[in-house]
């Protein structure tokens, strides 16, 4: 009966962390805030930190690399809808709770937790720090460079990088915007992915280095130089992917580009994504081959 109400205890935490946003709410969870809310159900034999490592991730990334981290003594999976039986054949227990956990949604019954879910210190902590930084972030727009150093940034111009770099889209002005919030605000980076962080500032070049931009209610890892074009960024080593993981980090990433793509248009941006590799870009053009992508070549 113990196990019955930590099982129940469990999926409603998890309910909460993925339903569906309040009308009220107008920032929705940007995917690394989504990862840490959704692994802060499981219990953490390292406190978290391979989480806070990887939540820039995929979540089915993040579930691969930090599976071993899991208080395994506490938890138990169990394959009720049959769905995983052949990635646990020949009782693989790694494989069968691999892929319960990156389901789109936990399966009443399918994992079991002994004892009450304490969030891992390590989580807490990133989410206190994002809660943090949204406050301070959501203020109007200001330049905190220099005169001289904001002409140089502003005039810098993004260095081609072959056949995949797309010419910057015309600059209309700012008083063209239809919505208030189509105005971009400047936050701190959401994530302490370093990698990520300075292929987001340089590649585009990013308008304000050291920031994401919030647009329509949306973060962006970019807004580039001199022109209104967004950009989401991707340093997976996609090219080291099982195909198995492959096909589930794009029906995730495809899914997610195209929502970032209709709220940008929305507030008259151009769209474009950056992924590290040929191999990532051919595989997400597969899905949608309307979608615009430049290889960077950033390295993780």
């Amino acid at each position: 009966m113990r196990l019955r109400a930590c099982a129940t205890l469990l999926l409603f935490l998890s309910a909460c962390a993925t339903s569906a946003p309040s009308p009220r709410e107008q920032v929705p969870l940007n995917p690394r805030v989504a990862n840490l809310q959704r692994a802060a159900t499981l219990p953490w034999a390292d406190g978290g930190r391979c989480v806070v490592r990887e939540a820039s991730n995929e979540w089915a990334v993040l579930v691969e690399r930090c599976y071993q981290a899991l208080d395994h003594q506490r938890v138990q999976f169990r394959d009720v809808t049959g769905r995983c039986s052949v990635a646990s054949a020949g009782a693989a227990t790694l494989g069968l709770g691999v892929c319960i956990l990156i389901a789109p949604e936990i399966v009443v019954g399918a994992v079991i937790v002994a004892g009450a879910v304490v969030v891992a210190v390590a989580i807490k902590e990133e989410l206190d720090a994002y809660r943090r930084a949204s406050r301070e972030g959501a203020q109007p727009e200001t330049q905190t460079r220099p005169p001289d150093e904001q002409e140089r940034l502003t005039h810098r111009k993004p260095e081609p990088a072959g056949q995949d770099w797309f010419p910057p889209a015309p600059t209309d002005p700012l008083d063209r915007e239809r919505h208030p919030e189509c105005r971009p605000v400047p936050v701190p980076h959401a994530g302490e992915d370093a990698p990520h962080n300075e292929c987001a500032d340089t590649f585009p070049p990013n308008r304000y280095p050291g920031n994401d931009v919030l647009v329509g209610g949306k973060r962006f890892d970019a807004l580039q130089v001199g022109a209104r074009v967004l950009w989401e960024i991707k340093t997976h080593q996609f090219d080291t992917y099982s195909d198995f993981l492959r096909d589930r980090v794009v029906e995730d990433q495809v899914e997610e580009f195209q929502e970032d793509r209709d709220i940008a248009a929305a507030c008259g941006y151009s769209f474009v994504i950056g992924v590290s590799s040929a191999a990532h870009k051919d595989a997400l053009l597969r899905q949608d081959s309307s979608l615009r992508i430049a290889v960077t070549g950033c390295k993780r």
